[in-house]
């Protein structure tokens, strides 16, 4: 063997005694081997832990919960990893592995975990022939037939949707943790991630360490009520944002009034029209209603990159070119059916949700909005989903004097900043953030990775790296496009 090997040989042999010589690894009683992730070149390590589906049903089925743990950069790792909990409901964590792998000086000392909830990715996924993506996904606004269809199939299969709760996904996450020898980790929780955060805080306070949650959501939200105003008001602050650019309001004088042109031109029943697959480029024939035209817009609010393009967009629309709204959606140019699990959202939301839902609440949150019937027929859903419980204290605010940086993106449709201040008045040892010019979840841009890994180094609020708040909190909204990529002054 070359001294080059015999180096190398040594430094392999040395990681693999650090790791199994470590307290963590005395204590890990899960099996780990090389797996591979979506989007991240290197291996991580891998293994699945069998719970039961129903925990009042010890002897039922059983269910498979996927674990990925990204080692730390170190043959040291502290044993505090951090923990990555995806949002939806119904994305899988593992799809968060190119995330993950950009936190770099936080895995310098530390492990990150990924574990998909249970009915998503690799975790027993729900699966349904009725939820499997069409090519006219974008074009079919009503999900209750298809809801309908796959609560069947489910329960032909002997899967139990009432069980695919946040409460059963804490119970989970409490099991993987002692599973993986860790005595405590640090949360990170995105959009719904950050309402799983606050509820594993609330019922396991000594597993804590740290706190981040990005694109906050209170845990009195009603997930699929709320978003359609904010999300409203998000899409008229682009249309102020346009009357407010020279340039924008010289090329798209009435940005607002695209909407009103659009459904006067469909008509309420809309018509068929051709419809250029930005994949193929066959030209297909769909109806297309002014509902179609909503829920293609939804979207495109959440990115300030995707958002500055929707006055051109509406423009083009509104004159018949219908193309460019449908190519830059996700159920076209993305992978978010892969990553999404729709039967595990409904389970979620019909279960912790729409029953906090008051008599009258629903017409009155939702009246004036245009996206009324949108949100009507997806609420919907949960008269034919099976319907699982939840704690009675599970919409009450959680507090904690455990550090908690909390990250608000200032255009974000769903979880605004607003949000992210009402949750940190439960947590007196927390620091708020707002990063005005981004969208929903902040921590992947620009030098948020940095200020995650700096917090959880620390362990504190009272040290974090103030030239890159200053930068997030002094970002602004991209420019407007006002015409196809033509120059604007």
């Amino acid at each position: 063997m070359s001294p080059a090997l015999r180096v190398l040989a040594a430094a392999l042999a040395a990681l693999a005694v650090a790791g199994c010589g470590s307290e963590v690894g005395q204590r890990r009683s899960l099996a780990l081997a090389d797996c591979r992730l979506p989007g991240l070149a290197t291996a991580a390590r891998c293994g699945e832990l069998e719970v039961p589906e129903d925990r009042a049903r010890a002897d039922g089925r059983r269910i498979r919960i996927f674990a990925a743990v990204l080692p730390a950069n170190t043959p040291t790792p502290k044993d505090d990893p951090l923990l990555v909990l995806a949002g939806g409901p119904g994305q899988a964590a593992s799809f968060l592995a190119p995330f993950a792998a950009r936190l770099t000086e936080l895995r310098r000392t530390r492990d990150v975990v990924l574990v998909d909830q249970r009915g998503t990715g690799r975790s027993s996924p729900l699966t349904c022939q009725a939820f499997r993506p069409r090519d006219d996904d974008v074009f079919v606004t009503d999900p209750v037939p298809r809801a309908r269809q796959c609560a069947q199939e489910l329960a032909a299969q002997g899967v139990d949707a009432a069980q695919y709760t946040t409460t059963a996904w804490i119970a989970d996450l409490e099991a993987v943790r002692v599973a993986l020898g860790y005595p405590r980790w640090n949360l990170w929780g995105g959009s719904y991630g950050s309402r799983v955060a606050q509820e594993y805080l609330r019922r396991h306070p000594d597993a804590v360490r740290t706190v981040t949650l990005d694109g906050v959501a209170p845990p009195a939200m009603v997930v699929p009520l709320d978003i359609w105003r904010t999300r409203e008001q998000a899409l008229a602050a682009v249309f102020d944002a346009c009357a407010a650019s020279p340039a924008c309001r010289g090329a798209h004088p009435d940005v607002a009034g695209s909407l009103a042109r659009i459904e006067r031109a469909l008509g309420p029943a809309g018509r068929d029209m051709d419809v250029v697959d930005p994949r193929t480029g066959a030209v297909l024939r769909h109806r297309i209603t002014p509902d179609v035209v909503l829920a293609a817009l939804q979207p495109l609010t959440y990115t300030p990159e995707t958002a500055s393009l929707l006055p051109e967009m509406l423009a083009l629309a509104a004159a018949g070119e219908l193309a460019p709204l449908f190519a830059a959606s996700p159920a076209l140019s993305g992978n978010m059916a892969e990553q999404m699990n729709a039967a595990l959202h409904f389970s979620v939301t019909c279960a912790e949700d729409v029953p906090r839902i008051r008599p009258g609440g629903e017409q009155a949150a939702l009246a004036g909005l245009a996206t009324r019937r949108l949100a009507e027929q997806t609420l919907a859903v949960c008269g034919v989903w099976p319907r699982g419980r939840m704690p009675a204290d599970f919409a009450l605010p959680v507090q904690s004097d455990k550090p908690v940086l909390l990250l608000s993106g200032g255009m974000d449709p769903v979880t605004p900043p607003a949000y992210g201040t009402v949750v940190a008045q439960g947590f007196p040892n927390s620091r708020h953030v707002i990063a005005r010019g981004y969208g929903h979840i902040v921590s992947p841009h620009a030098c948020a990775p940095r200020l995650v890994g700096a917090f959880v180094a620390a362990g504190s609020v009272a040290k974090l790296p103030e030239p890159c708040i200053a930068r997030l909190e002094k970002s602004s909204r991209p420019p407007l496009w006002p015409d196809r990529l033509g120059p604007q002054p």
